[in-house]
């Protein structure tokens, strides 16, 4: 996101419009929220910095974060996990805002829809997108 001006906008990975994950840049903030069925949660917020927000979602199918804290025994895993990133992920100090757990955004819990969509919005005012791209991560060594 090239600037969230007075506007809010992001990035959305969406089942169904009970079910998606984003990151939104706006009112001098970026936060990740979750949505599943009736209950919506802000994961994180951060103050955002000046300048271009390079905001991007990043999923994996290995090194899954667990449904809870409490359940770290490696059986209680989504599919994949979800992170969120304000920056470039590849960078040495790079930190996700959040990673979630990316069973509520599948075909087995919310039904309905063969898959997901992962794109760019806006929920209020303008907001402008430099560019968005999707980037297959090369297939693990064997």
């Amino acid at each position: 996101m090239t600037d969230p001006g007075t506007g809010r906008g992001g990035l959305c990975v969406r089942l169904d419009e009970a079910h998606h994950d984003e990151v939104e840049a706006g009112n001098g903030e970026v936060r990740v929220a979750a949505r599943i069925g009736p209950l919506r949660q802000t994961v994180t917020r951060r103050p955002a910095p000046a300048g271009p927000l390079p905001l991007t979602v990043t999923i994996r199918t290995s090194g899954l974060v667990p449904a809870s804290p409490e359940l770290t025994d490696g059986g209680t895993t989504g599919p994949d996990t979800i992170a969120f990133w304000l920056g470039d992920p590849d960078a040495p100090d790079a930190r996700p805002l959040a990673e979630l757990d990316g069973r509520y955004l599948s075909t087995e819990v919310a039904c309905g829809f063969t898959g997901r969509v992962i794109g760019m919005y806006a929920t209020e005012g303008a907001v402008a997108f430099d560019w968005f791209e999707y980037t297959p991560t090369p297939a693990p060594s064997v």
